[in-house]
């Protein structure tokens, strides 16, 4: 490979750009992974002070409820007051699974997107559908965690800017590329919508970096019925 000659201007514009880029993409994918690790370390918080702090005063309340007159105020205000626990440890919940999918860590991708993929489509009243590899690939946890990050983002912007009412997330893994298609029904994406990076597509904007530094790509196009595409692979030959 010729190496480009310093005294030639735009040789030189050219390799500065190149390294610079380089580095730009390293730098994104390493304030990516640092927020992914507070993510998680915050749900985990959340699951052992809050979680375990929330179950402990449902108990309490059953004890002292067993305790009160069959009729009255007072069981009325503890029944209202299980009421108010349970909501705040559902919300809990939701909270731990939007920072930080415990799944992917102790069951693998795969586990993590069968009960992503549903769970969403019923929360946003739409037809969410998950095929999935029967095993999960040989991918390191950093690929994982991106590939769920890519259908997280895809589902999201199928419900909030498609308006979509189907929507589909596809797992493929031929040994050597993992590959992520989320495709919709909606009114798909806009022209070069990851070039020209409207509010709405930032998101997709730093997974496609992501995915570039680990030597992968993410694309986003419109289907032949007119819906979009989010497709992200990855080479599985790059997994320690």
């Amino acid at each position: 490979m010729t190496e480009p000659d310093p005294s030639h201007p735009d040789q030189e514009i050219e390799r500065q750009v190149a390294a610079r880029t380089a580095e730009l993409t390293d730098m994104l994918a390493w304030l990516a992974d640092g927020w992914d690790q507070e993510r998680r370390q915050l749900a985990r918080q959340l699951h052992d002070s809050l979680g375990s702090s929330m179950t402990a005063l449902t108990m309490h309340l059953a004890l002292l409820t067993q305790n009160l007159p069959a009729d009255g105020k007072a069981r009325e205000r503890a029944a209202q007051m299980k009421t108010l626990l349970a909501g705040i440890i559902e919300t809990n919940r939701k909270m731990q699974l939007e920072l930080w999918n415990d799944k992917l860590e102790f069951l693998g991708l795969r586990a993590a997107l069968a009960e992503l993929v549903p769970a969403f489509g019923a929360e946003r009243g739409i037809q969410a559908r998950a095929s999935l590899p029967e095993d999960d690939g040989a991918w390191s946890r950093e690929h994982g965690v991106l590939l769920l990050r890519c259908a997280e983002e895809g589902l999201r912007n199928a419900a909030a800017h498609a308006r979509a009412t189907r929507v589909d997330v596809i797992l493929d893994d031929d040994g050597e590329m993992a590959m992520l298609t989320v495709r919709d029904d909606g009114v798909g994406p806009c022209d070069d919508a990851l070039a020209r990076a409207p509010a709405g597509c930032r998101g997709l904007r730093l997974l496609r970096e992501r995915a570039r530094h680990l030597g992968g790509n993410l694309t986003l196009g419109r289907s032949e019925t007119g819906g979009a595409i989010l497709q992200m692979t990855l080479p599985l030959q790059m997994v320690a």
